[in-house]
């Protein structure tokens, strides 16, 4: 059985005058990301009615692929400060392409 395709979506919601640092932070993460084996894509987005609100929009060519994202380093340093800059953790739903 080949591995299958997966589709990420991540949605994170600033704290109160955390927009800018919860925005820098997950800017920060796109470039290493993206020289990730196994990456397709990894898109951020902002609400245009919300600037508290930030998606990651991502494809892996397989679960073992965004396992191995997820153990990084620049993925580790961010969780800890996840509470400091989020309302809540963020919403993570995973996708797997079946057509």
């Amino acid at each position: 059985m080949s591995a299958k395709a997966i589709t990420v979506i991540a949605t994170f919601q600033a704290r109160p005058g955390k927009e800018v640092e919860l925005k820098k932070a997950l800017i920060s993460l796109v470039t290493p990301t993206h020289q990730e084996a196994g990456c397709i894509n990894y898109d951020l987005h902002t609400s245009p009615e919300n600037p508290a609100k930030f998606l990651f929009h991502e494809n892996w060519v397989s679960k073992a692929h965004l396992d191995a994202h997820l153990k990084n380093t620049h993925i580790q340093v961010l969780l800890p400060r996840l509470d400091e800059l989020c309302i809540g953790l963020p919403e993570i739903v995973i996708w797997e392409k079946i057509a």
